[in-house]
């Protein structure tokens, strides 16, 4: 199903244990600041819902959606995080700068993640137009941003349960 058919913001609640000591890691894109707050905010929001307490969650900003994976390198860094969300917005532009930004972004989110063992959340919305972002910052798409949240949420829940461990033979 097409996300043009589809909320996806409507997503399930995960199974958290110890919700008050989470610790989370935000990464925000300054490039695109008008989708990328609203981005943000559908992300709070989502982590306040879920009882994660505010000064356990660590915001940054990073100049564009290139270097969200070095932030969010940077920012794990610094402490103890459960998991990292990073939130940008590139738009198609007359060259295929897009394309080299977003499959960088993609690959290193994902690398980082996998050799880090914290979930590296990917909230980039990769959009042809001005349009398409607020259709996805809160628009009738929903609000990626609330995505993401829950992705690291129930990336969360099941490195707590241990599944991964049991999985893969940790």
């Amino acid at each position: 199903m097409s996300s043009a058919n589809k909320n996806l913001s409507d997503v399930r609640d995960a199974q958290l244990e110890d919700v008050d000591k989470i610790q989370i890691g935000i990464i925000r894109s300054s490039w695109n600041e008008n989708i990328t707050r609203a981005l943000l905010e559908g992300a709070l929001s989502t982590l306040a819902e879920a009882g994660i307490k505010r000064e356990n969650i660590k915001i940054e900003n990073v100049p564009g959606g290139y270097e969200l994976p070095m932030g969010a390198k940077l920012l794990m860094s610094h402490g103890s995080l459960d998991a990292v969300i990073c939130l940008g917005c590139v738009v198609k532009g007359e060259t295929d700068h897009d394309k080299y930004i977003n499959q960088a972004v993609a690959n290193g989110l994902m690398q980082l993640g996998l050799l880090s063992g914290i979930p590296c959340i990917f909230g980039l919305l990769t959009v042809n137009d001005q349009q398409q972002a607020l259709e996805r910052a809160g628009g009738k798409h929903g609000n990626k941003g609330v995505e993401a949240a829950a992705t690291a949420l129930n990336m969360i829940a099941l490195k707590q349960k241990g599944a991964v461990k049991k999985q893969i033979g940790y």
